[in-house]
């Protein structure tokens, strides 16, 4: 998949990609590290957790110039580097947040692109490699579709799937024993953390092996800008940029079981004695607007709120890829001005945006 860009904003994003979260700007601001042991939410449901503590991180300094494209409606711009408060997220403290963007997204780095014919319509800081938090767990159903290990095998949860990292909840208490693929659909849905965990643990080989896959399987598809070290995206070492993402969600689109279980709306679930219903993650799966045929939520303090789908609009299957976006709310939001905006000038003429010039 070719993605255009300017070649000094490539240099930028590949020199972020190299950061691992430190960097120097102009050798008078030094960056911070993040407060990984902090607790964060780690993106689940809203029914299902709403217990989760909030995380500190310190910010870094932010590079200069920043762009958006619009493509087919083609806008290139750059901005100056603007020293806002910081935020917590890694896409923030480098600076994606002060791109010039015409849609006026939230999401520090964001694409869409035609499934069919790979055109990008939409492209802001797609190479930037950023936390992903729970959209980790797509690769994860991904890796389990391909394992073919039996669905209807009864796994269990035990103390070695509670989140130690950011002590998240869940209402799978250790002894909880459910199929795979009902774990599978948790995962998926309501971004369970203990499931995903425990679909990794029970992977031939245990959770080396499988971390092992999701790697293989993301330099299979070409995401060279992608890198795994467990399974539910609690960790902010799992990382990737929109570019790697939208590759996967179109891989992911393949699988008939991962539409299905990533586009339902809830599910009951019997827990012991009781029956439990869980709700999906992403508000816009239940909104009859949307025509969405797969589609994974995350969030952890380092990665903002992130968002992923493939969905029909205009007479098109798009893929939408947003990232590090702030506000609890705005990743829908911003999904909503890309609909209206493909909706709405689709056939429009190709508007052009000057680039602002950097600062001396």
């Amino acid at each position: 998949m070719q993605l255009a860009s300017s070649s000094s904003v490539s240099r930028n994003l590949r020199q972020l990609s190299r950061w691992t979260l430190s960097c120097v700007l102009g050798g008078a601001l030094a960056c911070a590290s993040f407060a990984s042991s902090a607790t964060a939410t780690a993106d689940t449901s809203a029914a299902s957790t709403k217990h989760h503590r909030k995380a500190s991180a310190s910010a870094h300094a932010a590079p200069r110039a920043r762009h958006a494209t619009l493509v087919r409606r083609t806008v290139t711009t750059r901005t100056t580097v603007r020293f806002e408060t910081p935020s917590q997220s890694v896409g923030y403290a480098a600076g994606l947040h002060t791109t010039e963007d015409p849609l006026l997204l939230r999401s520090g780095a964001a694409l869409v692109l035609d499934q069919d014919t790979h055109e990008v319509l939409y492209s802001k800081n797609p190479e930037a490699v950023l936390p992903i938090a729970s959209l980790s767990k797509l690769m994860t159903a991904l890796v389990i579709s391909e394992a073919n290990q039996p669905l209807d095998e009864v796994l269990e949860i035990t103390t070695d799937d509670i989140d130690t990292e950011k002590n998240t909840s869940s209402r799978l208490k250790p002894g909880t024993r459910l199929t795979r693929g009902v774990m599978l659909h948790l995962a998926l849905m309501a971004s369970e953390n203990r499931a995903a965990n425990a679909l990794g643990r029970n992977y031939p080989g245990g959770l080396v092996a499988f971390v092992a896959a999701m790697n293989a399987k993301a330099k299979e598809l070409g995401m060279l800008d992608t890198h795994y070290v467990e399974p539910t995206g609690l960790s902010s070492q799992n990382k990737s940029s929109a570019r790697d993402l939208a590759v996967l969600v179109n891989a992911a689109h393949q699988v008939p079981l991962l539409r299905e279980y990533s586009t339902t709306p809830s599910l009951d679930v019997e827990l012991g004695r009781r029956q439990v219903q869980f709700h999906t993650t992403d508000r816009l799966v239940a909104n009859k607007t949307w025509d969405i045929g797969l589609q994974k939520t995350g969030f952890i303090n380092e990665a903002g709120q992130c968002l992923v789908m493939q969905a029909q609009m205009a007479g098109r299957k798009l893929i939408m890829v947003l990232l590090d976006s702030a506000g609890k709310y705005s990743r829908i939001a911003d999904a909503e001005r890309i609909r209206k905006w493909v909706t709405s000038n689709h056939s429009a003429p190709v508007p052009i945006a000057r680039a602002a010039t950097d600062a001396s």
